[in-house]
């Protein structure tokens, strides 16, 4: 068998592979007696079938059978010797000629090859990196939402907006008197701060232990039926009936004490012996939130850094026919009429994940095991940190990382992300970077489109 190749231009080749019968004859041979041995006929034995009978019945398609696959592996084999990078599938080019009874064949492919691309990833490329200035005002919202986080629910004497009330609910008639055989919910729980309306939150703000306030309890929640239910102790199905007037008389006010500081606030959020006094404190918080600004200002580099890598690399040329073709091949929903269109969207895409292995090739970007698992540990932790868990001890997070890494769908999205952040890693240290220090509205302004801003 032989297999050679002649470029048609930068992208186009064909591959030519020429059979002869000594390369598929063995093969066909062993599969016919296979046939013989495990499938029945009428009136013989299995394996004493005669041969010719087997020929006649199956030869031609075993035939094609073992071409087809000699043919593939051959294609196969000789595109991954010479490392070829191959774009869609090989087409194979009609042969009006072809004749199974042949002994020898001729078979013709049209093969997309991906471009030489010089990705212009060095010095000389200039990429801005935005460092976002952490504020006082961020530091003290900052603040506010930690000792929130990691506060108490204390009796309180006022309805504050993020009060817990609780007393006898009652239902009223049409004269705001108890409805006879209304509802009636002794250990009643209502949190304002959760209503939808407006107007009914602010009937509850500034009340005290003993007042009555007279509420809808329907207008709390826009007619709800779960939220009704919980409220009110009733079925979902019972709750249209009951969309009047209820008095609260308040039996108790819980109301949020932020945390204060000391060891144990300090170690709820920093873990323990990482911040020892007030001034420690607002040092770490600023680092906290330097941290969490440093994912938007990584994410604004990559915008930034792939518009300036593709204006350096320039319009690319792709073997488009042989990639409709393939696109049509595999969406059943593409023909010749739409496929077009199709392409012109797909197409920067793919231009852009050929630059993306140009650069991973040059830069030499590979990514391991253990970088998989670091990057799943910090996953773990700011999965964390979202529901106050913070200070974890890196047992705990390996355990929970290992177990992403055990899971074959978030495994594969460790990986690429994990490959993804590498890369763009080396893409910073290989160019020059300007760096800009700039204030959380003016980075938030370049997401804005040129006309809005």
């Amino acid at each position: 068998m032989n297999v050679t190749m002649n470029k048609l231009d930068n992208v186009n080749a064909t591959l030519t592979v020429a059979l002869e019968e000594k390369d598929y004859q063995d093969k066909v041979k062993k599969a016919l007696r296979e046939i013989n041995q495990n499938r029945p006929e009428p009136g013989f034995r299995p394996g004493k079938v005669p041969a010719g009978l087997i020929q006649k019945k199956y030869g031609k398609a075993v035939k094609y059978d073992v071409i087809n696959r000699e043919v593939a592996d051959a294609i196969y084999n000789y595109i991954k010797e010479n490392e070829i990078q191959v774009l869609g599938n090989p087409v194979p080019v009609k042969n009006d000629d072809f004749n199974l009874d042949d002994k020898d064949f001729t078979f013709e492919f049209k093969v997309g090859i991906a471009p030489a691309i010089d990705t212009h990833v060095n010095k000389e490329m200039h990429i801005p990196y935005y460092t976002i200035e952490v504020s006082e005002d961020m530091i003290q919202r900052q603040d506010e939402m930690l000792r929130r986080r990691y506060g108490s629910q204390v009796p309180g004497d006022t309805v504050e907006p993020n009060a817990l009330v609780k007393g006898v609910i009652t239902e009223l008639d049409e004269n705001g008197a108890p409805k006879a055989e209304g509802i009636v919910v002794e250990n009643g729980i209502v949190s304002p701060q959760y209503f939808k309306s407006d107007e009914q939150r602010d009937l509850f703000i500034g009340k005290h232990v003993g007042d009555v306030v007279r509420f809808n309890p329907a207008a709390t929640c826009e007619g709800n039926e779960a939220e009704l239910s919980s409220m009110l102790g009733i079925a979902k199905e019972e709750t249209a009936a009951h969309h009047g007037d209820f008095n609260l008389e308040i039996k108790e006010i819980i109301v949020l004490k932020p945390a204060e500081d000391g060891e144990e606030y300090y170690t709820n959020v920093f873990g323990k012996d990482k911040v020892h006094d007030a001034e420690e404190y607002k040092a770490a918080l600023k680092d906290m939130i330097a941290n969490q600004l440093q994912a938007d200002s990584n994410y604004r580099f990559t915008i930034d850094g792939k518009d300036m890598i593709l204006k350096a690399v320039g319009d690319i040329e792709l073997p488009d026919a042989i990639l409709k073709d393939y696109l049509k091949q595999q969406d059943e929903k593409l023909n010749d009429e739409n496929i077009d269109a199709e392409y012109d969207r797909l197409r920067p895409d793919l231009v852009w994940q050929l630059v993306r292995e140009a650069i991973a090739k040059q830069l030499e970007v590979k990514v391991t095991r253990d970088d998989a698992l670091e990057l799943a540990k910090a996953i773990a932790q700011n999965q964390f940190a979202q529901y106050g868990m913070s200070g974890l001890p890196d047992d705990v997070l390996t355990k929970y990382a290992e177990d992403m890494l055990n899971n074959d769908k978030t495994r594969e999205q460790i990986f690429n992300q994990a490959v993804d952040s590498r890369l763009w890693a080396e893409i910073k240290q290989t160019v020059t970077v300007d760096d800009k220090t700039v204030s959380v509205e003016d980075f938030n302004a370049l997401f804005k489109a040129p006309d809005a801003q």
